[in-house]
């Protein structure tokens, strides 16, 4: 099971550097690849408007 980044993103970034498997990607949102993801939460906990949620 994969993160996802919901539309409550305000791409600040601070996701994408704490992704271990760089399954992130910049946009409008920041996306996470549900193929590469781990699953590890490392998004999660870093992100300051809770964005990422499990799918």
């Amino acid at each position: 099971m994969a993160y996802k980044i919901t539309d409550d993103c305000i791409a600040c970034g601070a996701c994408q550097a704490e992704c271990p498997v760089d399954a992130i990607s910049e946009g409008d949102i920041y996306v996470i690849d549900p193929d590469t993801c781990i699953d590890c939460g490392a998004c999660a906990n870093v992100c300051p408007v809770d964005a990422p949620q499990p799918e």
